[in-house]
């Protein structure tokens, strides 16, 4: 359609209801103030009457307000159009595309001269009043005014359409929004139903471009995802009560406890109206998600009658903000006002608001007085308390506040271009005092601000603001109110590898008053059963088959859990380990205990007989200190019992280590002790010198350390770690400490065993010397008996199954010690407590002068 073309259109039409007000700068607005058309009956022999608007929407006619309070304070402070006075022009669109469109078309394609009601300018040109237009709300009305202002590249800024279909450039080239995008709130909304895991959702769309292009995109993605649909349904714009019926049963027999519905206030609510003449005990069960068109809305919450069904219903709000003496501006409004008389919107809200009658008609608004009282004049905005007066969830509210500003921004920054940078080309800058639409939109396009609020204002290459969404759960307060309150929040603009979607789980109230997440899953398979698929049912539904011998396929249980006798579940394994209840625990500890006593006892015997000749001669502080490294090894033991964890793995395997070692050492001290005091008595030989006490403790103690260092390294490399070994064919999980790193496991085996084997070859060379002075064979038998356990423990410990392998080790341990004590010390106690006669040192010279004759 050219210019000429629409321009002959105007004329011919009639006027709609306007509320106007002068300036030097005119914004357009349109506002769906009523929600449908009345469609009359055309007997085609007469021209139509006007379209007459019914159900008067108290919200829109806020939003409406909120638009001229915007233009007023702008032109109250004069900061950001000195000298310029703002003005409007504002039509309702009854929520009809129609009628949206000829609202569109009056803005644009006439001119009213001298605020003459009705009479048009018949002009060459088709440049319309208005610069820039605000609205619509509904994306299906938004849609078909964004067509037809884009031929004319007249800037179109919406406040509450939200269809990504608007996002295309080249379909509407001058549309821009102060809403985001459904795309955003789409994938707001998915990733919410992926957080907790729900899998089985329906879907119910309103019949517009906003319900039915959501809702598929909504249904794709989850698709992508893993989860299924469990039914998508279309609520009718006629809503019609047998198809409504038929959804709400659709619901009921689908399964599904977590339903979408995208669509706006108005069909929700028919919606949900269908859905309290049926079973209500079927449907509180329900989680609602509720698209931002009516996750807030008032027209939901305020009835009771909608609280049992929505309580803990939760969806994606936009931003809220609280704008400072919109309030009483919003109060301000009386029939008996001065501009009351211009405002052709007044009369059906105040009619509505108190139920009475003004017994005025305003032009092309229904006017049903019939079972209405008079008004008094004394009824009062500030008494009555509705979604009109309410400012706490001020967001389509605040939507509009944001759409004039950014106007009236690029408005600014047009008139304040600078000849030879301006924007256009050959650097020249619009005339200020003749704008040109198309001009307006390329900086409204720039726009980028910091408002008031905080929030920077700004749209991308689509003319999309950027999208954060507010998490809203309905609450029930003690009072029986709803309250919407804030759980989380959805930033599309979060970036640096941090989560978009925030939710504070422990505030929510899930339907029905509850605070564990609801299950919606199409079917779960109980352990023990295999899973197939269910016949012309999507993905996610299957059959729980029970696992029986001649089952296709079968669920594997987890390595912790055992199939049951039946093999229809999985029980958990039993967790076996070497404990201290158990009867070889208890032996163990016991045959432990004895030995640390046994060996206390030994220590306090030679406390006691610590200067007769048999002690002295046989070096009493090694024997003292080897007495103190045997008790250390009974002990050790007591470590290998009981459930492994980090502390007592790295503690068994070093203590057992290191305590073994500094016996040995001992052992060894006394060995070379032994060789070298006879090796001392040969003529000419001054070695024992070289083995003085201080030296023996220097051997000990380097021997030891070795050892200490390895562990040491040990520990910190790679240290032992409890693990559970769960084998498949097994109906036990075994707890073991791993050694974490075999090669220091190696070494320090093989560090006992390479002192071991020492002091067996230096024993066994010393066996044959005098009788008196002499361990080499109580030591050379100790080693044997030490050497002969520890080879018959590799064998016994490898086939062992279990805690026994466990057990076995610390067998081992206990019988070296046990050795160890019986060969070295049991005789020497014999001579000392019964034979005392033969612990004299003239016993002791005449044996050794007899063995050296």
């Amino acid at each position: 359609m050219n210019q000429s073309q629409q321009c002959k259109l105007i004329p011919g039409s009639m006027a709609l209801p306007v509320l106007e007000k002068k300036g030097d700068i005119i914004l357009g607005g349109l506002f769906s103030l009523h929600d449908m058309v009345v469609e009359p009956t055309l007997p085609f022999t007469s021209s139509p009457p006007p379209d007459q608007c019914t159900r008067f929407n108290f919200r829109t006619f806020r939003w409406m307000q909120t638009m001229i309070f915007a233009i007023e304070e702008i032109n109250r402070d004069g900061k950001l159009l000195p000298n310029i006075t703002l003005g409007y022009r504002i039509y309702d669109s009854c929520s009809t595309p129609h009628q949206a469109l000829k609202a569109a078309m009056e803005l644009v394609g006439s001119e009213k001269s001298s605020g003459v009601e009705g009479e048009t300018q018949s002009k060459g040109t088709c440049r319309g009043t208005v610069p820039a237009v605000i609205g619509d709300g509904g994306s299906t009305q938004s849609l078909v005014v964004a067509r037809f202002l884009g031929v004319f590249h007249v800037p179109q800024v919406s406040y509450f359409s939200s269809c990504s279909c608007l996002s295309d450039k080249k379909e509407f080239p001058a549309f821009l929004r102060t809403m985001p995008s459904d795309f955003f709130q789409v994938d707001a909304l998915v990733q919410l139903v992926m957080h907790f895991g729900w899998t089985w959702v329906g879907v119910i769309a309103g019949d517009d471009a906003y319900g039915l292009g959501g809702a598929n995109i909504f249904a794709n993605e989850v698709r992508k995802l893993g989860a299924c649909v469990a039914l998508h349904e279309v609520i009718p714009k006629n809503r019609a009560q047998t198809t409504l019926s038929s959804i709400v049963s659709k619901i009921r027999s689908s399964g599904a406890r977590v339903i979408l519905v995208f669509a706006v206030e108005q069909d929700a609510v028919a919606l949900f109206d269908e859905a309290l003449r049926h079973d209500l005990e079927e449907l509180t069960g329900i989680q609602w998600l509720a698209s931002e068109a009516w996750s807030t809305a008032a027209v939901l919450s305020t009835p009771k009658k909608h609280h049992r069904i929505l309580q803990g219903a939760m969806g994606f709000a936009i931003r809220r903000a609280r704008i400072p003496r919109l309030q009483d501006f919003l109060l301000r409004l009386h029939p008996s006002s001065p501009h009351a008389l211009a405002d052709p919107f007044l009369i059906p809200f105040w009619e509505e608001m108190f139920q009475c009658s003004l017994g005025v008609q305003a032009e092309g608004q229904e006017h049903n007085v019939e079972g209405k009282p008079p008004c008094s004049g004394a009824e009062d905005l500030g008494s009555v308390t509705n979604i009109y007066s309410d400012v706490s969830q001020l967001r389509i509210s605040y939507n509009v506040y944001k759409a004039v500003y950014a106007i009236v921004h690029a408005l600014k920054a047009m008139r304040s271009c600078v000849k030879g940078n301006g924007s256009f080309p050959q650097q020249a800058c619009p005339d200020a005092d003749n704008i040109q639409p198309w001009q307006l939109l390329h900086y409204i396009k720039l726009v980028e601000y910091l408002n008031s609020f905080g929030d920077d204002i700004k749209f991308d290459e689509n003319g999309d603001p950027a999208a954060m969404y507010d998490l809203v759960n309905w609450q029930l307060r003690p009072d029986g109110e709803m309250e919407f309150v804030t759980i989380g929040k959805f930033d599309e603009t979060t970036t640096g590898g941090k989560q978009k979607l925030q939710i504070q789980e422990h505030i929510i109230v899930w339907n029905g008053n509850q605070s564990k997440i609801p299950l919606s899953v199409c079917s779960i398979c109980p352990p023990g059963t295999r899973k197939a698929i269910r016949p012309n049912f999507p993905i996610c539904c299957l059959d729980c088959v029970i696992c029986t011998a001649d089952a296709i396929e079968c669920v594997r249980c987890l390595p912790e859990f055992w199939s049951n006798t039946e093999r229809t579940a999985c029980i958990p394994k039993q967790v076996e380990f070497l404990s201290y209840s158990s009867t070889i625990g208890i032996t163990l500890v016991a045959i432990s205990l004895i030995g640390s006593f046994c060996t206390s006892v030994v220590a306090f015997i030679f406390s006691c007989h610590r200067a007769t000749p048999i002690v002295k001669a046989n070096n009493s502080e090694l024997s003292f200190l080897l007495l103190f490294s045997l008790t250390l090894c009974f002990l050790c033991s007591l470590t290998f019992i009981g459930r492994p964890t980090e502390w007592s793995c790295m503690l068994r395997h070093t203590a057992f280590g290191i305590t073994f070692v500094l016996c040995i050492s001992c052992l060894l001290g006394k060995t070379i002790v032994v060789l070298m005091a006879f090796k001392a008595t040969l003529p000419g030989r001054n070695v024992i010198k070289w083995f003085a006490p201080a030296q023996q403790k220097a051997i000990i103690t380097l021997c030891t350390l070795v050892q200490v260092i390895i562990c040491t390294v040990w520990l910190v490399v790679a240290p032992p770690t409890p693990r559970q070994l769960m084998q498949r064919k097994s109906n036990l999980v075994i707890l073991l400490c791993e050694e974490g790193s075999p090669v220091a496991f190696a070494l320090v085996l093989g560090y006992i065993g390479l002192l071991a084997c020492l002091c067996l070859v230096l024993a066994f060379l010393a066996r044959k010397l005098p009788d008196n002075f002499n361990e080499a064979r109580l030591i050379t038998f100790s080693m044997l008996i030490f050497c002969a356990v520890w080879i018959a423990f590799v064998p016994a410990y490898i086939s062992s199954p279990g805690k026994y392998s466990t057990a076995t080790e610390v067998f081992a341990i206990l019988a070296s010690s046990y050795g160890l004590l019986g060969c070295i010390f049991v005789p020497k106690c014999y001579i000392i407590l019964l034979r005392p006669e033969k612990n004299t040192w003239k016993r002791l010279m005449s044996k050794a002068a007899t063995n050296k004759c």
